[in-house]
């Protein structure tokens, strides 16, 4: 499935020569990624269509004389889908020409040199570990290291994955984003504007059986019970009155197996849970706290009067869904680094055989997302190993053993679109432009 990678300005810049150029603001899951030139990005298809010849998606042409207004928000729309289409093939993400290019431009945005650094790990317990790395290893390179380091088995590395936590009032824990395996850790901490963020291990499947796949693992036990105990403890997971007195005898024992096996039974166990946002259902200003998992998305709703209404959405009834940006951008001689002031996601669903869009609120649009992504993505695993002959990938060596499926069978069920009429444009340079991801 596509990324949510998004251009929604640029800037023109004056040159050394005494001319201009546009610079392009490209932002992944709500927050600025890197700034590049068409002339970097153009080089950089170049070398990649040398690698990967004649399927990679079409690339803007270059324009010899001046551009006007129509043809530069055409051309900003033009590299947009480019980005968006380049993650759809799994062989490009995970090529050293994709990686090298995007590691680079995140490094020169930044200011930040690649050198040694020491980087410090949030566990599902709340401890961190030291890590030594350089600024330039990507988030895929960091993971290797802390598991190395934690003595994780290889095989089960894909299982787990690095975010971005904010500690808020009250030490509550906040999931910012997931970062991307391409992203660079080092320098997403350092240039997010939110504070009191750190980078944190979680393990990165919604499928809550799939921990019967780490089982064999000490290492990966211990991060699946200190995630559980984590999750009980700040209301994530709700085990019932009974089921709490015998996960916390088991605790006492120690017996972390069979306490992750009862945790199987307790209700929201291995779901994600957003901050508290706004929905439209039933009305429009309603309260939410959203738990993602098991292929749902577990809605308790506040109503007026203060009672709660609790609304499950099954991903089965899930036709798409959409994040809208509905935020303004005035300040382009600040940072700029975050779009996630104002977002929705709105999804059309299925309910007594009529399809209607429910609209939430959220700052965490993106990770809501990137959550209802995973749980497809998983769904399409699953089908694939009850079905042979469905055509999957391979595994290349030192990957985990789960199944990949090739882009030609995967349909894309998310778009991105900042509603233009709610954009206020700072001065004539900017190009902001209706940003559409077509389903597939």
């Amino acid at each position: 499935m596509k990324m949510h990678f998004c251009i929604p300005l640029s800037q023109q810049c004056p040159d050394t020569l005494g001319g201009r150029y546009v610079l392009y603001s490209v932002y992944l899951d709500g927050f600025l990624f890197c700034k590049v030139r068409y002339s970097q990005l153009h080089g950089w298809n170049e070398q990649l269509r040398r690698v990967f010849g004649n399927c990679l998606p079409p690339f803007p042409p270059k324009y010899y004389l001046a551009m006007t207004t129509s043809m530069a928000k055409e051309r900003r729309d033009q590299l947009e889908q480019y980005l968006q289409n380049l993650t759809m093939d799994p062989n490009i993400l995970r090529s050293d020409v994709f990686i090298e290019f995007l590691k680079l431009v995140q490094l020169n945005t930044f200011n930040i040199t690649a050198k040694k650094a020491s980087l410090d790990v949030l566990l599902p317990n709340e401890r961190s570990i030291k890590v030594e790395i350089l600024t330039s290893d990507t988030a895929e390179r960091v993971l290797e290291v802390v598991s190395h380091k934690i003595e994780l088995c290889r095989e089960l590395w894909d299982y787990f994955g690095l975010f971005l936590f904010r500690f808020c009032k009250e030490g509550k824990l906040s999931v910012v984003k997931k970062l991307a395996d391409f992203e660079l850790p080092y320098v997403s901490l350092r240039s997010s504007e939110v504070e009191n963020c750190r980078v944190g291990l979680r393990n990165w499947y919604l499928d809550p059986a799939l921990d019967s796949m780490l089982m064999g693992c000490r290492a990966a036990i211990d991060l699946l019970y200190m995630q559980a105990v984590q999750d009980i403890g700040k209301g994530w997971a709700k085990p019932t009155q009974v089921q709490r007195e015998k996960l916390e005898a088991l605790q006492k024992e120690d017996n972390r197996t069979k306490f992750l096996e009862l945790c199987q039974e307790v209700q929201h166990y291995g779901y994600m849970q957003l901050d508290p946002c706004t929905c439209d259902c039933p009305e429009p200003g309603c309260g939410a706290v959203l738990s993602i998992g098991n292929n749902e998305i577990s809605c308790c709703i506040t109503l007026p009067g203060d009672q709660t209404q609790d609304v499950v959405f099954q991903m089965n009834g899930v036709k798409c869904w959409q994040v809208t940006f509905l935020g303004t951008l005035l300040d382009l001689d600040g940072p700029q680094r975050t779009l996630n002031q104002n977002l929705e996601l709105r999804f059309q669903y299925s309910e007594d055989s009529r399809w209607q869009w429910f609209v939430i609120y959220t700052k965490q649009a993106f990770l809501l997302s990137s959550c209802l992504k995973k749980m497809v993505s998983e769904k399409m695993v699953k089908l694939a190993a009850e079905n042979p002959e469905m055509q999957i990938e391979v595994p290349e060596q030192g990957k985990s053993n789960k199944y990949r499926i090739q882009p030609s069978q995967q349909k894309d069920y998310s778009s991105f679109l900042p509603r233009a009429s709610k954009i206020k444009m700072a001065d004539d340079d900017c190009v902001f432009q209706t940003i559409k991801e077509e389903d597939l």
